[in-house]
């Protein structure tokens, strides 16, 4: 009986690497009927491999076990196989479930491509360039992604001038139309979900709504607060200055504001808050207001954080999907890395709305609200006497 000296060989490496646990690339090659080089250079993104061979070589190489040496490949390549963010200390939410889902979505896009996720946090926002550069300089990532983007985005500047692959969460550059040359992202349209918030208001019979926005800094506290504007004129409502705060993303300053609206002369019958912590505040004003939320005052937030459900009666919200866009992010952000060009790699999604008992038809006129607001603060005073 004749034997083929090539199958032999091939099946003896096969036993080899069952026996050291650790398949080979030339026995990758070998399993696909291809050579090392094209193997290695698919793995590896390189432009000149077609999309049907490149994902033929990462599924085959996921099912065999092939795992390269990250050192070699390193040197071989310039590319450590890894993308980074770095967390700021100081944010205020940022222990909150929402973060987790968002990590859990990039990690699991990374590992899908055989890449891993480096997360780093920054004491301060000072600190952040430093932690960045830091990780640029030993070689921890190929790329970065970056939250939060703010209108002048000192990251974005300091990671063009290293030619460092990066991807925004959200866009920056508000209001200047060459800001987003050569720049990848992904981002949720706030400015829609918060124009259609307005709108169901209006269509619940507010024709008085209020706006508490986020920290101007932000690129999406602008987009948000032009969803307001544009759902009032959608809804035929007049703009009125008085019924809009800004710089609210904590519990605490959500409230002060939201009691700023309240003390008005004519106080707003619904409110449109830019995030759901800052919505949340509002239930203790309208608690010490005698206020029922949902009759008296109709209150939307914006995120779909998990304690929109379990406060009385649940906020509705529109609600964001960070597992997605933790995975988008990651896997736009590769791409980017293996040669894409930025600009081709840009995604909008849309926010969900969430339906809970928070906001309904108005139950007061503007005048009436002020006038219970007022007997309640007058009755509160003439106890404080006695």
């Amino acid at each position: 009986m004749m034997t083929n000296p090539t199958a032999q060989k091939g099946e003896s490496q096969l036993r080899a690497a069952s026996a050291t646990g650790r398949v080979k690339l030339d026995e990758l090659a070998y399993h696909l009927g291809l050579s090392k080089s094209t193997v290695s250079r698919a793995l590896n993104g390189y432009s000149d491999i077609s999309d049907a061979t490149r994902k033929r070589v990462e599924v085959t190489a996921r099912k065999m076990g092939y795992r390269p040496l990250s050192h070699a490949q390193a040197i071989r390549t310039g590319k450590v196989r890894a993308i980074a963010m770095v967390i700021n200390g100081e944010e205020p939410d940022r222990h909150n479930p929402f973060l987790q889902d968002f990590l859990s979505g990039a990690c699991e896009a990374a590992s899908s491509f055989d890449w891993t996720m480096t997360i780093s946090t920054a004491k301060s926002e000072k600190d952040m360039l430093k932690v960045l550069g830091r990780l640029v300089e030993e070689r921890k990532a190929d790329g970065f992604i970056l939250p939060r983007t703010e209108v002048d985005d000192a990251r974005v500047e300091y990671l063009r001038e290293l030619k460092v692959p990066f991807i925004l969460y959200g866009r920056t550059g508000y209001g200047q139309a060459a800001a987003m040359e050569n720049t990848s992202w992904f981002d949720i349209s706030g400015e829609t979900a918060i124009r259609n918030a307005v709108i169901r208001l209006a269509e619940f019979g507010h024709s008085s709504i209020g706006y508490v926005g986020s920290d101007p800094k932000f690129n999406y506290s602008h987009l948000r607060r032009d969803g307001y504007v544009d759902g009032l004129k959608a809804a035929g409502l007049e703009f009125d200055p008085e019924l809009i705060r800004d710089g609210a993303r904590t519990r605490e300053e959500g409230a002060l504001e939201a009691r700023a609206l309240m003390n008005l002369k004519n106080p707003p019958t619904a409110i449109v808050f830019a995030t759901d912590l800052a919505a949340l505040g509002c239930y203790s004003v309208c608690r010490d207001l005698d206020l029922e939320i949902g009759r008296d005052v109709s209150v939307i937030g914006y995120d779909g954080i998990p304690e929109c459900q379990y406060v009385s009666p649940g906020l509705t919200t529109f609600s964001v999907d960070s597992h997605r866009a933790g995975e988008r992010l990651a896997t736009l952000l590769i791409r980017q890395t293996r040669g894409e060009q930025p600009k081709d790699l840009r995604e909008l999604s849309e926010a969900v709305l969430i339906e809970r008992q928070s906001d309904g038809p108005p139950r007061l006129t503007s005048e009436d609200l002020a006038l219970k607001i007022v007997n309640l603060n007058d009755h509160n005073r003439g106890g404080d006497r006695l």
